[in-house]
């Protein structure tokens, strides 16, 4: 892990140490042995989400059998994970394969320029640890570092914060030293960080309330795969492992394909499934029946009914209302209730944030986001050279990430048999009907999809969120295509007249 020197240049620049990170360089270093290539991290260690977060029973919402790497064997019993395993899992990839010795941390990524004649990026640096800035090239940029900020989480403006005596968190910036015993909390969110807090907070807490402006969709699943384990012990971690992964993709899709077609009915399934594992009486529909169709927002995943077994021992509730002020000693609702708290944990979201806020330029030229539409769900119309992986919303995420890192290594075979280094993708039509980057109403979505880059109604231009459609696309189908303009930097050179 030495230092970079300012000169340094490399094939391909991977931005962001976590989940996709990893798998970027794992794809790359496999197919690619030959490339250079270095992993810039902003932080000081790798893990990306799974590091950043440290509230309490943070764990992944998606099983880990789909979550976890195609080429590496999740071996845990537990499907459904923490975060300290997930942690092990992808620092164990990244030293295994000798990854590690291509991070360079404190390393953030400010802006790129692209010079079409030179075939490369010229890449603006910050060194965190010196208060210094370095310059690399490279001939790719990979943009790995997920959709939102690391260093701001979102929290909208509440009446009379400044008021309350006691302590308000939020769980992107989780104190080491909060101690939380038999304080009562208030958990303000419905999404799945609220969900994780609840029950893990209700162990030591007083008390623990989730408050709620709307309820979200909640299903119990169980935090061990028994067809995962079984398959495992029967034909070992490696097919074990593949078999799962296949079950599973399956299951994915089938719920989520299921709550499309049929939404009245998935919404009844879902709220029989909660009222049974509810105290008999429970007002199910006031904190547990959202208004939106299920999936139409992600479906929020509890392993063994925590969430709902503290609200059934009366360690934690429920409570679906909206704020009128903080107070000095807690949270009067517009209702009238008061709440009282000596700690306000803000469960309120996420500040997504485009390829890490790097600013590129063209040719000189900034690039506007908004003014891009994504190719493949992995570049950008007119923006040569620049992949990035952001996985499913609907599914496990590193699915999607997995199957965009074959693609990307099978397009620089592509380039290299055909000799050509530069590949742009080209919007021929510029009337083409578009919709949002991320079709997904979740709040913090919605705050910023006007920033956000574009995507088609139709293929290349779709940002598939269908695994088995992206598996055609992505792995099955060549990687030449007529709105990807491959070409090489000798034909874009200036000529040099030679002397008479």
């Amino acid at each position: 892990m030495s230092d970079l020197p300012a000169d340094t240049h490399v094939d391909v620049l991977i931005i962001g140490a976590g989940i996709s990170g990893i798998g970027a360089a794992y794809y790359l270093q496999r197919e690619h042995p030959g490339r250079s290539y270095a992993i810039l991290e902003a932080r000081g260690a790798t893990g990306g989400t799974w590091d950043l977060f440290r509230y309490p029973g943070i764990r992944s919402d998606s099983d880990l059998h789909t979550f976890g790497y195609e080429f590496k064997p999740w071996r845990d019993d537990h499907a459904i994970a923490t975060s300290d395993k997930i942690l092990a899992y992808l620092r164990e990839t990244a030293a295994d394969n000798g990854i590690d010795d291509h991070i360079r941390f404190h390393h953030k990524v400010h802006g790129a320029a692209w010079s079409s004649a030179d075939a490369r990026w010229t890449v603006d640096v910050e060194r965190t640890d010196v208060n210094g800035r370095t310059q690399i090239s490279a001939n790719w940029l990979f943009c790995a570092g997920g959709y939102y900020r690391y260093d701001e989480g979102y929290t909208p403006h509440f009446e009379g914060r400044d008021r309350f005596t006691g302590q308000i968190v939020h769980p992107q910036h989780w104190p080491e030293d909060l101690d939380y015993t038999d304080k009562h909390v208030v958990v303000i969110g419905s999404g799945a960080t609220a969900v994780t807090l609840l029950p893990a907070m209700a162990e030591r807490a007083g008390h623990v309330t989730m408050l709620q402006r709307s309820p979200t969709y909640i299903m119990p699943v169980p935090s061990k795969d028994l067809f995962a384990n079984a398959a495992k012990k029967l034909f070992g971690d490696k097919l074990g492992y593949a078999l799962a992964r296949r079950k599973n993709i399956g299951q994915q899709r089938a719920v989520y394909q299921f709550c499309q077609k049929y939404p009245a009915l998935a919404k009844r399934i879902i709220r029989s499934v909660n009222a049974k594992r509810l105290p008999e009486g429970y007002p199910v529909d006031e904190h547990f029946s959202p208004t939106y169709n299920p999936w139409d927002q992600r479906l929020c995943a509890v392993p063994d009914s925590d969430l709902f077994r503290a609200i059934s021992d009366g360690s934690a509730s429920v409570v679906t209302d909206r704020i009128d002020t903080f107070t000095e000693t807690g949270i009067l609702l517009q209702s009238g209730r008061e709440l009282d708290a000596d700690i306000i944990v803000t469960a309120t979201g996420l500040n997504m944030q485009a390829f890490g806020g790097i600013s590129l330029t063209v040719d000189g030229a900034p690039v506007n986001l908004p003014d891009r539409v994504a190719y493949k769900g992995m570049m950008l119309s007119d923006v040569p050279n620049f992949a990035y992986a952001i996985g499913y919303t609907n599914s496990s995420w590193t699915l999607k990430v997995g199957l965009l890192c074959e693609h990307f290594c099978r397009l620089l075979a592509h380039m290299d048999d055909h000799g050509y280094d530069t590949a742009r993708p080209v919007l021929d039509d510029p009337d083409m009907e578009t919709r949002p980057f991320m079709d997904f109403s979740a709040g913090y979505v919605q705050r910023v999809v006007h920033q956000l880059p574009r995507q088609g109604t139709g293929q290349p231009w779709l940002t598939s969120m269908s695994y088995h459609a992206d598996v055609k696309l992505l792995r099955e189908n060549g990687v030449a295509d007529p709105a990807l303009r491959l070409t090489s930097s000798a034909d874009v050179r200036p000529r040099v007249a030679l002397p008479a």
